[in-house]
């Protein structure tokens, strides 16, 4: 199928534009999203319920304008459709996640077999198309039975983890060579157990510890079961590194900017990359007795966790100040005891999602990287961006969203530079390929390259898509 909408070619003042950002030959571009987010038939097809099944189901009012992850884009029935949508807009590689509650109900047991039909489906049709596959095995969406029995807070769920991951690579990693662990592992954290944006809305550090460390302790388990399995290729993990930027040179404001960035980056950036966890985050943790507990072996398997290949999700910095104000003492302990929240003057917002835009980000990120993390394979996983009521942009049938041109094309100007300033970065994932469901936020804010009608699912290219088949094809721009 070819749509006209993509065979149009931007220019500008009726001349096609040179080439002046060339990305490196074999360049990784594509979209990302995950199961609950596009998939849909969550009753359909043997899936058991995963924690946002049973959220939305309890507090539909928590979801905007009551939209939960039922529906959603429908991707399980119209797959064949999207895929071919994205050989149009000139992607190569497409990540998207496999859900653990589909593929094993429940968490443990029989493997579903009607799942393991979807997701070959989906892989042979990628391939088929020209697009590489990246799998990611979770993304947020833990299986609402091993929930009930503690999700992450429980050793045991890291075992059954273990043996999902093993299940994947038999059956699928014949065809699939990247694989991810886990996509944006601290977002559980933060939203379930520190400030009450994701199920099960607990509020406790010392549980939020070892939600998180558990969660290391799946991925290395995984990468060592997927080492075990010589089916080949590279396994890595997705993380959000937001840079924690200070106020200012003071010692206070570093030193706040210095914990914010341990709390938020390096506390899952360090034992993937580097197999270990900062001794300074972890003299934190015991000085306020908050240390997760460990098991003998575990600095062994860590090291063994070590990955092949970072995925970066970069949407906004973090800007932080030195405390204005002691934190109440008989308050919860949270991150923020150490650093409150800066907004710096003249900055550029995203006023939709609350966000502020910083193309740098992304090249101080990619430098970190090389500087202090041997340089790593990586690629950007995510940048995106969201706006709401998109329809006020419609001029001749097509969302005329130049503003999504522009956030991807300042982004793609600084990691140009950071490779060419030497960064390791192989590829540029946008999220997301088509509007989706977006956990509490539902279809709030608009993401895609496609509109999803969600009356009648019908996909509509925005302006964006024929740009970034443009992009894609010149392998710049």
């Amino acid at each position: 199928m070819t749509l006209p909408f993509l065979n149009r070619t931007l220019k500008t003042e009726g001349t096609q534009l040179p080439i002046q950002y060339k990305f490196p030959e074999n360049f990784w571009w594509g979209s990302a999203t995950s199961a609950t987010q596009i998939e849909g038939a969550a009753n359909v097809g043997g899936k058991g319920k995963n924690i946002w099944d049973y959220w939305y189901e309890k507090e539909p009012n928590r979801f905007f304008e009551n939209v939960g992850p039922e529906t959603t884009s429908d991707f399980y029935h119209r797959y064949k459709e999207d895929i071919r949508l994205m050989k149009e807009t000139g992607h190569n590689t497409f990540r998207f996640s496999i859900s653990w509650s589909r593929l094993i109900p429940g968490g443990r047991g029989e493997i579903n077999q009607e799942a393991v039909q979807f997701y070959n489906n989906v892989i042979d049709e990628l391939i088929q198309n020209g697009i590489e596959p990246f799998v990611n095995l979770f993304h947020f969406d833990m299986p609402l039975e091993l929930q009930y029995e503690g999700g992450w807070e429980k050793r045991e769920v890291t075992d059954l983890y273990e043996n999902y991951a093993k299940e994947a690579f038999r059956l699928f990693g014949d065809r699939v060579k990247k694989w991810f662990t886990f996509n944006e592992p601290v977002v559980p954290v933060e939203g379930g157990y520190l400030y009450d944006f994701h199920y099960p809305n607990v509020v406790d550090f010392k549980r939020a510890a070892q939600v998180a460390y558990h969660t290391m302790i799946a991925h290395a388990k995984a990468v060592r079961s997927f080492r075990q399995s010589n089916t080949g290729g590279k396994i890595g993990i997705i993380l959000n590194l937001t840079p924690s930027y200070p106020r200012s040179r003071h010692p206070a404001d570093l030193k706040a900017s210095h914990i914010a960035d341990l709390f938020f980056n390096r506390s899952f950036l360090d034992p993937a990359v580097l197999g270990e966890y900062p001794r300074d985050l972890i003299e934190i943790l015991s000085e306020h007795g908050i240390l997760p507990v460990t098991q003998p072996g575990d600095s062994e398997l860590l090291q063994a966790g070590k990955i092949d290949l970072l995925g970066v999700n970069y949407y906004q910095p973090r800007r932080v100040k030195a405390k204005e104000h002691l934190p109440n003492p008989y308050g919860p302990f949270m991150p923020d005891w150490f650093f409150d929240s800066y907004e710096m003057p003249g900055r550029k917002m995203n006023p939709y999602r609350g966000w502020e835009i910083y193309e740098k980000g992304i090249y101080d990120i990619m430098m970190n990287l090389k500087k202090n993390y041997g340089n790593i394979e990586s690629f950007i996983s995510e940048n995106g961006m969201g706006v709401q009521n998109e329809e006020r942009f419609i001029r001749d049938g097509e969302v005329q969203d130049d503003y999504r041109i522009e956030f991807v094309r300042e982004h793609l100007k600084w990691l140009h530079k950071a490779i060419a300033d030497g960064c390791n970065a192989k590829g540029y994932h946008l999220w997301t390929f088509m509007d989706n469901w977006s956990w509490t936020n539902a279809y709030k804010n608009r993401y895609g390259l496609f509109r999803v009608d969600l009356g009648t699912l019908k996909r509509t290219p925005k302006k964006s898509a024929r740009w970034m088949k443009e992009v894609a094809r010149n392998n710049g721009f």
